[in-house]
Formats: C-alpha cells, structure tokens, sequence
C-alpha cells in the first residue's frame, strides 16, 4: 500500500502532523487516483464513484520510510504513538484511546467448540467503551485541523458518544443526530459531553446532517453518501488494533479476525493495518478477515453474493442495533476478497447464546459485540469447520459495552422478609438454592 506521491499540499497547521509520513488520500477502488491530503474529501472519491455505488477513500503514506522498530512498542493507551501511520492528530487531542487488553478467553473457545488458541480484543476498555474512540481521534482531529467550526454525526449510538467525547475535548460543539423515539440511554450519554441532539425519523437523519454541513460547516465524521464511504481519515484509527494485537501476540499475526459489522470500517481498517505491517516489512503473514453481521441485514454479505461492490437490504428488525446497518460500501468487500476471508449472517438467537456466554465469562458486552464470537461457533460446528483448520490464534473484537443496549434489562424483585425462607425462595429461581 505504499505510494511515491509526494505530499500534494501540507495541512492546515503544520506543526500538529509533523510526524505523520501521510501523503494523499486515495481511492480504494482504484489506487492510481489520489487526492491532496487536505482537505479531507468526506463524500468518496468524486471521480471513481458513479451515481449507484461510492467509493470509499483511504490515506496513502510514506512507507518506506516508517521504522520497522515502531512496532515494537507495548501496547499502551493513545494513539498518538503510532502518529507516523496515521493521518496527523490534533495536538492535545488525547483521550488514552487504545492499548486495550487482548484477553485470552479458553471458556469462550469451549463454547465455540473451537480447540485452538483464541482471543478477545476488549475495545469496551476504552474512554466512551467502544472501539469508535479509535476512528474519532482521527476524524474529529481532521475537523480541529481544518478550522472546522463544530463536528456533526449522524448516530446516537457508540459513535455519537465517542464523537461528542472528542469535540467536547478538543473545545468543538457536536450535534447528534438521532432517530426519535429510539431509546434515551444514547441521547443522554452524549447529553452528558455537552453535545445538541437532534431527533428526526430514521431516513430524515442523513438530510438533516446535510443540512447543518452546508448551512453551518460543521465537520461530518459519518457517512453522507447513498452507499458507505465514511470519513477517510477514521478508518486509519482501527489500524491500530491491529498493530496492538501483533505485539500483545508476540509479533505474531492471527490466522482469523472476527469483526462486528456494520458499515465494515473496522473490519478494513484492522486488515489495512496487517497489510501495512507486511508492506514495512515486519511480518510476511496477513489473517483471514471475517464479517459478522445480523441475518435480519447483512448488506455486506449480499453485496458479496451477488458479486457487487455495495448494495442496500430492507430495515428488518434486530436487536444488533450496531451492527444493523442496511447499506454496505466497498471497503468490507476489499477486505473479504483480498484476505480470503468470509461473511457470516448471524440469527438473533446465535447472538443471544454468544451474548450470554461472555456474561457468563465475566464480560457484559453490547449485544453486537458478541458477533464475532457467534461467527466462529457458527464455523466451527457448521459443514465449513473443515475449511476454518486451526493454524494459528484467532481473535475477535468485542466492541461496546452491555450498558449501551437499547433493551430494558429487568430489574431484581425486591425481597419484602428478609427471613431465610424468603431469600432461599428467590435464591432458588437463580438456581443457587435448593
């Protein structure tokens, strides 16, 4: 993935991106097709996209001349450590994002039925309790870096709240656009940051952040085209996952990276990170990438299907809400075809029962984030086992925490005796008492 273009213009302040070796954006369909670095172009590349599909844009850098020695730090918080692969980050800009712990979870490897080495990427340990601190250091630096005049984001959920925590920390205001009458545990989570949510029907919101982008200028770190093209500065944020699992592996890479997906950003960003490493030269190894997402959507696994670059599904219910992305882009489907990996469409009752073996574990994760999990049970106990042989650790992501779930989680019956009868009666229907 290196390129020999030089840098086409420099940044708006650059002092704040002197160690970053970025040096164009560039088309993820076609990589001949670059553009300056700034500013940054948040519709898809305006000359490989067409009117059906968008193409998403990536960040090109100087690879040649990254040290290899880079990679060999521990896995710590801040991304600011791997500035010379990333876009340039805003100075201070610095929430302890990353260095999340990579769990080795061999109860979880039973539940499976999977006898290899298998590991979780807690990305829940981070500041907002979910891997989008990681896209939002890059994309609400591009905003800070651009004079932008605020940050808008369409979602209530996870990326909202990490959006809002970095606006509110680089001294930007935030508008939240969320879908009215979902539940008000997002809404008030980036309340909390200082953030203005707006609240408009579901296919009201990409109009709205339209909107606010002309009429304002506020800088959009969410999607604004008909197929997934995202802001091309935040998928480099999930490289670092990556570059965290080779050194907690040991500089070893993964045979599998099982990925919660919507939009598949991370899903990409993970494997450009590996095949980054590979490109330096620190590793001649790259895992297999697979998508999991909800049997009720999937776009990804049916722009795979039908052999299309994206395509859109109906809005049927799922409880994944994070994962219940009815458009595709172009990235997931790079990312499947170029690492030989796969999609999986999970039904509600396989995220349930992976959902609640990393309760029972000790881990209380969104619902969404046991996607990855469900996956490789579903692999492992399926007619495909064969093609999934052990040659190597496998990791999947864990991507948000149980506190953000839409759903109502009951509460315990209060006791009204506190005599022993009445505890072992209700200790019962727990299953502790006989």
């Amino acid at each position: 993935m290196s390129v020999s273009v030089a840098p086409q213009t420099t940044g708006p302040d650059d002092a704040s991106g002197a160690a970053s070796l970025a040096v164009a954006q560039r088309s993820v369909r076609d990589a001949t097709i670059t553009y300056p670095l700034w500013p940054p172009l948040t519709e898809g590349c305006p000359r490989s996209s067409g009117t059906e599909v968008q193409y998403p844009l990536e960040i090109a850098y100087d690879l040649q001349r990254v040290d290899p020695t880079l990679f060999d730090q521990p896995a710590l918080p801040g991304l600011h450590r791997w500035a010379p692969v990333l876009p340039p980050l805003a100075p201070g800009l610095d929430l302890g994002v990353g260095g999340t712990p990579l769990v080795p979870v061999p109860e979880l490897a039973r539940f499976a039925r999977f006898d290899g080495e298998l590991y979780m990427k807690d990305e829940t340990r981070n500041p907002t309790w979910s891997h989008k601190d990681r896209l939002n250091t890059c994309a609400v630096s591009a905003a800070v870096l651009t004079g932008a005049p605020g940050v808008v984001v369409a979602s209530p959920g996870n990326h909202g709240a990490s959006a809002a925590a970095h606006a509110a920390a680089a001294g930007l205001p935030c508008i939240v656009v969320a879908t009215a009458g979902g539940p008000d545990v997002g809404q008030r989570f980036v309340d909390s940051y200082g953030a203005a949510v707006v609240a408009v029907d579901r296919d009201d919101r990409w109009p709205v952040v339209r909107d606010i982008v002309d009429k304002l200028g506020f800088h959009p770190v969410s999607n604004l085209t008909i197929t997934h093209t995202g802001h091309p500065f935040g998928p480099e944020g999930y490289k670092t996952i990556a570059f965290e699992i080779f050194g907690q592996l040991g500089r070893r890479v993964p045979s599998a990276v099982l990925v919660p997906t919507g939009y598949a950003e991370a899903l990409y960003g993970i494997w450009k990170g590996f095949v980054e490493l590979q490109a330096i030269g620190v590793t001649s190894r790259l895992p297999r990438m697979v998508a999991c997402e909800p049997a009720a959507r999937g776009p990804l696994h049916k722009a795979l299907r039908e052999g299309s670059d994206a395509t859109h599904v109906p809005t049927n219910p799922t409880r994944a809400f994070s994962i219940g992305s009815t458009t595709s882009g172009y990235r997931g489907v790079v990312a499947i075809r170029d690492s030989g990996g796969t999609a999986i469409l999970l039904t509600e009752d396989e995220l349930e029962e992976a959902h609640q073996a990393q309760r029972r574990a000790g881990f209380w994760h969104e619902l969404s984030s046991g996607a990855g999990l469900a996956a490789l049970r579903q692999l492992f106990t399926g007619a495909r086992r064969g093609d999934w042989a052990d040659d190597g650790p496998v990791v999947f992501v864990s991507t948000s925490s149980g506190f953000k779930d839409h759903e109502e989680h009951p509460r315990e019956i209060t006791i009204s005796a506190p005599d022993w009868a009445s505890v072992r009666e209700h200790l019962k229907t727990k299953g502790i008492a006989t």
